[in-house]
């Protein structure tokens, strides 16, 4: 849904609410936790965020808050959405002087607190959604204490406007990938100078 202003949050709930019970606008819900399937496009960023648990805490905290979005030109909303399976969310872009309006549904949740703590989840694309696949975003502490954010996708248009501007579409998923592990550094970062 394209808009030449950006949504005010009684428009975005109206908006969840029309997707709220339908079904995925894909068929492979959950492949970004074993092996995206064929005939998708793939991206994978990995980005190292710091060191330690309490790395670990506050990128688990971003990423609960949905702030891995919170770019300027791309926002989650509400961010008051509980990451649980099952859960809907608005996904609001803007590119050339329009807002569009993407509804996903959280498919999965990782939450492991043992040995390698890991937090996550993966949301799939709902009929109103410029794309069709999932994305999964996690924050993971490896064996070295080492911090990672990691996001795994599959999509491919769904729309026949997405088609025609399709390699701009994905300069803007590349730009997004690395927007939001930059967002997510600058996160982790800000929050251990306000602990210092």
């Amino acid at each position: 849904m394209f808009r030449f202003h950006s949504p005010d949050a009684s428009s975005v709930e109206r908006f969840i609410n029309s997707q709220r019970d339908r079904k995925y606008s894909y068929c492979h819900q959950g492949k970004t936790a074993t092996t995206p399937p064929e005939g998708f496009q793939v991206d994978h960023t990995r980005v190292k965020l710091g060191h330690g648990i309490d790395t670990f805490k506050r990128a688990k905290e971003a990423l609960g808050k949905w702030q891995q979005f919170d770019l300027g030109w791309v926002t989650a909303k509400p961010t008051t959405t509980t990451i649980r399976e099952g859960e809907t969310v608005c996904v609001i872009g803007k590119a050339v002087g329009m807002f569009w309006l993407n509804a996903a549904r959280i498919v999965y949740v990782i939450d492991d607190r043992l040995n390698t703590p890991k937090f996550g989840f993966a949301y799939g694309t709902l009929p109103a959604h410029m794309e069709m696949g999932e994305e999964r975003f996690l924050v993971e502490m490896d064996e070295y204490g080492d911090v990672w954010y990691d996001i795994l996708a599959f999509s491919r248009p769904k729309r026949w406007i997405v088609w025609l501007v399709h390699p701009y579409m994905r300069k803007l998923q590349k730009k997004f990938a690395r927007d939001s592990a930059a967002r997510m550094k600058q996160l982790v970062n800000e929050k251990v100078q306000q602990a210092a």
